[in-house]
Formats: structure tokens, sequence, C-alpha cells
């Protein structure tokens, strides 16, 4: 009887969330329910576990999952998904009761959630699915996580048995769950105009399985890439079974089974996200390439990912990052020192505000390498942000920018942002910031951009 309270609760608070506000609340209903019925997950009826797939990692998780709906619901599945991107148990909660008849029975072909990777083991025991993706392990929010490997331990104990297990290729962590289940099915992409090595200069990272050093003979991404092990043998598999390649950056192309795809994004870390749910959509759900290739030409990525502003003559490309993560800056980074046209750079790096006291600490622009984006040709470094701009100076004086190129605010003031972007000879902007301030800076620029 629990149960059904909390459910039809849940079900009540979904209606007046989707009244108020449609945008908000994908946590807060199940968050209330789970107060009456703490189990309330591992009570909902008719689900398959067979049919249910987590997607977890550091990066690429949210856009995984949210493609991975996109092919199967294009291909006729009827799929449940959290694709708001809450994905800690209250979310999922939150996901099946909206879903749910009055007396909690799921009817669905596929369950496809994105989940924390520090709380997988939890989400586990009360939904128990059968298939997990693992994207990569990676330095992230130091703030609650500390290092990859104390999450990688948690992870590693929790993942086993008659689980099918869908690995990165490349990655080392993500790969050295290998010996977790016997039903192992791997992705990964090829090398590509984009790849690109480093010297002894920038440390490697320790072999999940030996804790020797992990050799990478080159990345597609940072810290992703072909790799392999001197002391135990732990490394990429020469071909993973759903391997991504014949990448065409320019035409926006790739091919997987020798059937050409059109890239929704050419960015490329996003490969890395269309192998994972290639592999995805034939291995679970037995749609081919072909039939997975027609839904890549409608997929839009969950807004605020990557978008672009067209503001009184200046185009501004936005790449949204997590303020706490070297990976996906230095992946920004890559993209625009790839770019040879003259630029502007604005830098708006963030406070973490998500745990009290807020976390400011900006050591993950330090992790990355940021000689090839000078050496690209930029015009001007624009540093704004009302906590950290100064910081990021800094880390761009160390990085022996000429201090002439810098100017700074202590501000998210949209009206600030967009004059310094006016200022600019060039008609080519980066934005690295979070989505709050794109979002105003988006309004703003509807308004007055033309």
């Amino acid at each position: 009887m629990r149960f059904y309270i909390a459910l039809w609760f849940a079900k009540i608070i979904n209606i007046v969330i989707n009244i108020v506000d449609k945008s908000r609340g994908s946590n807060f209903s199940g968050e209330k329910a789970m107060r009456i019925d703490p189990q309330m997950v591992a009570h909902f009826k008719g689900i398959d576990y067979s049919k249910v797939l987590f997607i977890t990692g550091t990066n690429g998780k949210s856009t995984t999952t949210n493609l991975v709906h996109h092919i199967l619901k294009s291909n006729g599945r009827n799929v449940i998904a959290n694709l708001e991107g809450a994905n800690l148990i209250y979310g999922i909660a939150t996901a099946l009761s909206k879903a749910a008849t009055l007396t909690g029975r799921i009817k669905a072909d596929y369950i496809v959630f994105e989940t924390d990777e520090r709380f997988l083991p939890l989400i586990l025991k009360q939904l128990p699915a059968k298939n997990i993706l693992i994207t990569n392990l990676q330095k992230d929010q130091v703030q609650r996580n500390g290092d990859p490997d104390f999450v990688y331990r948690k992870l590693f104990d929790a993942i086993g048995g008659d689980v099918r297990l869908f690995l990165n290729n490349e990655e080392p962590r993500s790969k050295s769950f290998d010996g977790r289940s016997e039903n192992i099915v791997t992705y990964g992409v090829e090398r590509h105009n984009e790849s690109f090595t480093k010297d002894g200069t920038y440390p490697t990272m320790a072999c999940p399985k030996c804790r020797r050093r992990i050799v990478f003979d080159y990345y597609n991404n940072d810290n992703v890439g072909r790799f392999h092990c001197d002391h135990c043998g732990h490394g990429s598999e020469e071909r993973a079974d759903y391997t991504v390649g014949d990448i065409d950056f320019e035409k926006r192309t790739f091919k997987l089974e020798g059937v050409e795809f059109n890239m929704p994004y050419d960015m490329p870390y996003m490969c890395y996200n269309y192998a994972g749910a290639l592999a995805v959509a034939g291995e679970l759900a037995g749609i081919s390439a072909e039939d997975a290739a027609k839904a890549f030409g409608s997929f839009k990525n969950i807004g605020g990912r990557y978008e672009v502003l067209e503001y009184r003559g200046k185009t501004i490309k936005y790449m949204r990052i997590k303020q706490e993560n070297p990976e996906t800056l230095q992946s920004c980074i890559n993209v625009i020192a790839s770019d040879p046209k003259q630029k502007m750079v604005a830098l708006g790096l963030c406070p973490v505000i998500d745990l009290i006291p807020n976390y400011t600490n900006t050591f993950y622009a330090y992790d990355c390498d940021l000689s090839a984006m000078e050496k690209s040709g930029v015009e001007k470094y624009f540093c704004f942000s009302e906590k950290v701009c100064y910081d990021t100076v800094t880390r761009l004086i160390y990085e022996g920018i000429d201090r002439e190129k810098i100017t700074v605010a202590d501000t998210e003031d949209v009206e600030t942002i967009f004059r310094e972007i006016e200022n600019a000879k060039t008609d080519n902007i980066y934005l690295i910031t979070w989505l709050k301030t794109f979002n105003h800076m988006k309004q703003y620029c509807e308004k007055e951009g033309k």
C-alpha cells in the first residue's frame, strides 16, 4: 500500500509541475515519493530487466542516452528514458512514475536511463539492469568524488554476473571491466585527422589492472585513444565490435559496417557517443546500421551542449562544459585549436554551486594544454565571471599568453559580455561558460541581436 500512495502522490506532483512549468521538476516528484516508499523503484511491475539499459560514465552519458532514445524511437520502439539528465535514483523514480499505470505497471519495449557513475551501485539494488554502457571514468567533481579511481572501485565492485557490458575500447578504465562479465560488447573510433599524440612532458595514467604506466599510441580525445600496458597486456582490441571509421569532419560523415552516416555534430568527442549508441541499437534492439543511419539526420542533442548564436554580424559558437572536468574543457580547446581562422575566445569559467560551500577551484584548467589554441590565431581572450575570472586570467598568463590580448570582467552581465564581443575585430567567436549564463545571452540575443 505504501508503494501505491507514493506512486499516486508522485503522479499528482507531476501533473502540477506540468501545469506550472514543464521544464522543471525532473527529480522533485521522485524525491518526495521515495520519502513515503524508499524502495519505490523496486516495486514497479512488468519490467523486463533484460530490456533495461544504464548509461554511465564521466563524460558523454547524457548525449549517448538521448541518441539511443532517438534511434530506438525512430525505429518504432516504445522507450522510457530520463532525457532531462536527472540521473540519481530520484530522477529514475520520477521517470518511472510518469510512465506507469495507476497500479504501477510499466509498459515499454526498452528502458534507457542515464545514471550517475558514483550512485549506480545504489540504483542497481532497486533496478537490476542487465545492460550497462560505460563511456569513460575520468577526473570529475573532485569536491565529492575525490579522484576517478575512487569512483572506479565503487563501480567495479557493483558490476558483474550476467549483465551485458558495452565498453569503450579506447578508454583504459572502461575497457578494464571486460573481466566482469562474459557478455562484452566493445565500441570504438578509428584514428582520424583530428587525432593527436603527446610528448613525454605530459603524464599518462596508471593501468587500472596492474597500476603500471598506460601507453597511448595516439589520442582521439584527451585520455581516450588506442592504448596498451606493457606490463599486464591490458589494452585496446585491434578493432572494436562496433567501430566508427572513415571520419570526414568537413563533409560531416562517418561509416559503420560500410554504411555512411551523417554527423549531427562534427566535434571529435561526439564520435564515441555515436559508436556507443550504435552498439546499443544493434545488440539490444537488433537495429541495422542502415536503419540507424536514417535516424541520425533528425537527431538534435539536448539544449545547451553546442549551439550557435548570430549577433550583429558575429557568429558565436557556444560549447558547454562541466565546470570541474579537464577532459571536457580540453575537448573544447581542441575544437577551437582546429579552426585556423582568426578568433576571439570568451571564457566564463564559473564556480560549482551544487554543493555548499560553493566550489571555486579552477585546477582543471591547469590540467589542459592551451598551446595549440594560442597558436591557432586568437585575436583576444575575454575572461568573465563573478568569482573566478582572475583565476582564468592567471591560467592564461602561465601559458605565456600576452597580457595585452586579455580583457577581464568580474561579472556575468550579458550586456558587458556582448559589448566585448562587439569590440572584437573578428566575427568568429568561441564561448565557453555554464548554461545559466548562456541562456541569458541567448534571450538577450533574440531581443537585441538583429
